[in-house]
């Protein structure tokens, strides 16, 4: 762009700039700084011509323009010229004083373009500013104002022209009547004795190096004469407070003698401010400097002081710190450095003032006492290194306290302890403990506050940052390895540990590694006779049961893994490579999935092969058995998370089945009988799933265990004819039965298929019977327990379905098979005729179906009246309407499909013309003028079936009508479709309706 051009451009835009609206100007000042940037002399002279050729512009308008200079001067003060430099200098003086009255923002846009332009051309400026500032004569309030911020902006350049400065300005300050005035030489004198101090402070940097303290001595006490003992007293505040802020930096420079002659008033005076005045950040920060002024020179007007001082910061750092309240936290951060230059004066006072505070209750009290406490041990650690085990011993009232800000602020304290070595103390495993302890507390247990602020909540609760204060000292502090390892382990199997697993884990990993990478022993745990820590089969059992639930406390399952797989030598020599290729897999397996998405069953099957491996490779008895011990020791741990309780029966069936010692299997078994909380449904299950899993190595001794308990006093006890018709005990021994009864199912299921068929009549199904039947005085009272009848009903289909899948099992003769349908016959009949709320119904009915396929067949009467029963128990009840406890659906619909697959089953028995004949005429619906008036249809005898066409719509001859179609479908025979048009009563998605199904391929009943 030609100069012309520019210089046109410029002008149109700061002709712009007394636009009335508001964003036009801000975008011209804009426009003006962006040309100026390419173009900052030019800038600066259309400026400076615009301003002097405008007198009569108003203020606002040249403030904006002052305000585009400042900014050019700043980003391009290395490329302007002396003579540009000093017009500018010139302008901005001019403008800065060309009227008395104070127009705070024009001027201090002229003063910021000063001390811009001072950066470089200090002479210049400096020798506009003196020149308007003479003996005699107040000067104007922003000569002075620019004076103290360029003494800051350039010290080299001013502290020089300082003993001039203050020789001129000292009688200055006893004519200064007016508060602003007063206030302008207060911030003056501050500054200039801030720069006077970094001045000194670089000395060896400083252009002239023979400038000492003695020179400014007599000036600045001369002033502080003044400040201290005229205007300090005013009433202003905002005096005051610019008073006790040029108090601090002054002090430093007081001759040694008059400094100490000072301080008995001056400390009383400025901590008198503090009642004063609500924003103290001002006075904590001047009282800071005085004491470090004081301690300096050795004072010994602090000891006199020292408890005026100490109740006075305590007071101040004991106010709540609100996170919104910026000049709260300032001030609390100048208190605490007070209280390090008072603690490196004063270490026993200081201590003898702060520890008995921490006994008391008051929350405010003790919070701020334990933040001075962390201060101090960080700040003066070498003053407080002797006095460890006095502030280790003060710490046991606040390690109870159950505040939630209190525990934070120990937790912190605890962390600055770490890192001055006061944890390797006696006394500092409590702390770690305290540690571990915060680590375990239960996220909800948290408090959550909702608002702009909750995630910083979060993050700043007591779990959040005592786990990462675990982690850090574990991580970051090398003299803490020792403390941590392996003192640590001792929290893995408490379970009121259980939260803080995950953070225990990953610490004792890193520990482990580097150990390892320190050349450490092949065991990485060595005991030496310390009984506290866990043993290898301890930490085994408890890594793997907590793994069982991978995604609980922050991911403790795969934690748990990972401190496995770095103790492999220390759990036992032979599992190293086996479990450097098991374990990756097992977390690999657990990368791929989240908590909503991972298979429980899948995940548990996994972890249990992991187990029978690590038992295949140990082959040691004496190992194994002591691992079943350990893991039947834990068991009652697990009562509050049935879940890992259940995985851990499993695991213990797993252990049983390896060992070799009949001995030891029996024992356990007997203890898990005994001591098992037979009220809880999981832990029925989990007990009997170890009886299984334990049964497929050891089936004669887990029967015989069995059959011991059931004739035990323990199992008799609570059966006796005068507990039996108390409802508590009555239902305290179904639960038993219905465990024990769930034990022979699981047992036949697992048991080795070529033993079974010897066991399962005179074993199994008789002890089920047995455990079932309750006589008194020779006759049979009839259970009312669901729970015991659903046991049963699902034992028969798992014995049943095992007796099947075995070798011989299409030859087996099930004597006791009659016994066992008619029984699930009376489950049946014995459910409400007029609803469907409970899985009686399918499970008995699949125990029949499971039943049916094995020899001997039933007789002709008796599966007619099994059929009978099943099709009249079902079709009186009718579904439930669409949108009416839909939670009933799935129930109906997989009922309805257990019946088709009883008749399919029964028909695969006899598959002539005749059975299908027998199905058929006992598949009929009943006709509509012999069913029984009412809303249920089907409840009468079944009569000779009638033509399709003559029977009306009803719902029972409908669904009749589908099982008929599904016994025809069964035979092949083509009378099985469904007419064109017709529909089922309920159809399943994706299929067709429950009644209406073929016969599966392989000729086998449903799976359970």
């Amino acid at each position: 762009m030609s100069e012309s051009y520019v210089k046109r451009l410029f002008t149109i835009l700061l002709d712009a700039v007394t636009d009335k609206d508001p964003q036009v100007q801000e975008q011209v000042c804009g426009a003006l700084c962006a040309l100026g940037e390419s173009q900052p002399e030019e800038a600066l002279r259309a400026c400076e011509e615009h301003l002097r050729l405008h007198d009569k512009l108003a203020h606002p308008y040249r403030t904006m323009i002052l305000r585009v200079m400042e900014t050019v001067v700043s980003s391009h003060l290395g490329e302007l010229d002396k003579g540009l430099a000093r017009a500018s200098i010139l302008l901005a003086s001019s403008e800065m004083t060309k009227v008395k009255e104070l127009v705070c923002d024009w001027q201090q846009a002229a003063s910021n373009v000063l001390v811009a332009l001072g950066k470089r051309f200090i002479s210049s400026v400096m020798e506009e500013i003196l020149s308007k500032f003479q003996p005699g004569v107040l000067p104007h309030h922003f000569v002075v104002q620019t004076l103290a911020n360029l003494s800051v902006s350039n010290v080299f350049g001013v502290v020089p022209f300082l003993t001039s400065i203050l020789s001129t300005m000292l009688p200055m300050l006893s004519a200064a009547k007016p508060d602003s005035m007063r206030v302008v030489f207060c911030c003056a004198l501050q500054r200039f004795s801030e720069s006077t101090l970094e001045y000194l402070a670089d000395l060896d940097q400083a252009p002239d190096p023979t400038v000492r303290k003695d020179a400014f001595a007599t000036d600045i006490f001369s002033a502080y004469d003044i400040l201290f003992h005229h205007w300090l007293q005013s009433r202003e505040a905002k005096l005051r407070l610019a008073v006790v802020e040029a108090l601090g930096p002054m002090s430093h420079l007081l001759p040694s003698e008059k400094l100490e002659e000072q301080l008995p008033k001056l400390l009383p005076g400025v901590l008198g401010l503090y009642k004063k005045h609500a924003e103290t950040v001002h006075v904590s920060r001047s009282l800071g400097q005085i004491l470090e002024a004081a301690a300096s020179v050795g004072s010994r007007t602090l000891d006199v002081q020292l408890d005026s001082l100490l109740a006075a910061l305590h007071a101040q750092i004991c106010v709540p710190v609100e996170s919104s309240s910026p000049l709260v936290m300032s001030n609390q951060k100048e208190v605490l450095r007070c209280f390090t230059v008072l603690a490196c004066c004063s270490p026993d006072r200081l201590l003898a003032f702060l520890l008995p505070k921490l006994d008391t209750s008051n929350e405010r009290t003790r919070v701020g006492t334990l933040q001075v406490v962390r201060h101090i041990i960080n700040s003066a650690a070498a003053q407080m290194e002797v006095k460890q085990p006095f502030i280790l011993s003060s710490m046991k009232l606040p390690l109870l306290d159950t505040n939630s800000k209190v525990k934070r602020a120990v937790v912190q304290v605890i962390s600055a302890m770490a890192h001055h070595g006061y944890l390797e103390q006696p006394g500092g495993e409590a702390m770690i403990e305290y540690i571990v302890q915060q680590c375990a507390l239960p996220p909800e247990a948290e408090p959550q506050k909702l608002g702009a602020n909750s995630e910083a909540l979060a993050a700043d609760s007591v779990r959040a940052i005592s786990v990462s204060t675990l982690y850090l000292v574990s991580t970051t502090v090398d003299r803490m390895g020792d403390v941590l390892w392996p003192y640590l382990f001792e929290f893995l199997v408490p379970v009121r540990f259980t939260g803080a697993l995950t953070p225990l884990c990953r610490s004792l990993v890193h520990l482990a590694q580097k150990r390892q990478e320190a050349g450490a022993h092949a065991l990485l745990i060595q005991y030496n006779g310390n009984v506290t820590l866990p043993s290898p089969y301890a930490m085994a059992t408890r890594l793997l049961a907590v793994s069982s639930s991978p995604y609980l406390g922050d991911g403790r399952g795969a934690a748990s893994l990972r401190l496995l797989s770095v103790l492999h030598r220390d759990i036992h020599p032979m599992l190293g490579q086996r479990w450097a290729t098991a374990i990756p897999l097992l977390l690999e397996h657990l990368d791929g999935y989240t908590e909503e998405t991972l298979s429980r069953k899948e995940w548990e099957e996994k972890l249990l092969m992991f187990l029978r491996d690590t038992l295949a490779v140990v082959s040691d008895n004496t190992w194994i058995c002591q691992l079943s011990l350990e893991m039947c020791k834990q068991l009652p741990s697990y009562n509050g998370t049935p879940l890992e309780k259940n995985f851990l029966y499993k695991c213990i069936g797993t252990t049983l089945g390896a060992a070799s010692s009949k001995e030891v299997v029996r024992k356990h078994l007997q203890e898990l009988l005994e001591t098992a909380r037979y009220q809880e449904e999981s832990e029925r299950e989990g007990l009997a799933c170890c009886f299984g899993i334990c049964a497929s190595s050891h089936l004669d001794d887990t029967l015989a265990q069995l059959e011991d308990f059931v004739k035990s006093d323990v199992f008799r006890k609570s059966a006796g004819i005068f507990n039996i018709f108390k409802d508590r005990s009555e239902n305290e021994v179904e639960k038993v039965k219905s465990a024990l009864i769930l034990c022979y199912g699981h047992v036949a299921a697992r048991a080795p298929r070529e033993l079974l068929l010897a066991r399962v009549e005179s074993d199994i199904f008789r002890n089920m019977s047995q455990c079932f039947s309750t006589k008194v005085l020779g006759i049979k009272v009839e259970t009312k327990d669901l729970g015991l009848r659903l046991c049963l009903a699902q034992s028969v289909c798992m014995a049943s379905q095992a007796v099947r899948s075995s070798s011989h099992g299409s030859s087996f003769q099930l004597l006791r098979k009659p016994e066992l349908v008619a029984q699930m016959m009376e489950f049946i009949k014995a459910e409400p005729s007029d609803s469907l709320r409970t899985p009686m119904r399918k499970k008995a009915m699949l125990a029949c179906t499971y039943l049916a396929s094995l020899e001997p067949a039933l007789e002709g009467q008796a599966q007619a009246d099994l059929i009978h029963s099943c099709l009249h128990s079902i079709m009186a009840v009718l579904p439930e309407p669409e949108g009416v406890d839909s939670h009933q659906e799935p129930l109906y619909l997989d009922t309805m499909q257990a019946l088709k697959d009883l008749l399919t089953s029964l028909l695969q028995r006899n598959m002539t013309p005749q059975g299908l004949q027998v199905m058929v005429e006992v598949c009929a619906p009943e006709p509509m003028d012999q069913v029984p008036e009412g809303p249920r249809a089907g409840a009468g005898a079944w009569p000779k079936r009638l033509p399709a066409s003559a029977l009306p719509e009803a719902p029972a001859h409908q669904r009749a009508r589908d099982c008929e179609r599904a016994v025809l479908q069964a035979a092949g025979d083509p009378r099985g479709a469904r007419p064109a048009g017709r529909t089922a009563q309920r159809v399943r998605p994706g299929g067709p309706a429950p009644c209406c199904r073929g016969v599966q391929p392989s000729g086998q009943p449903p799976a359970l």
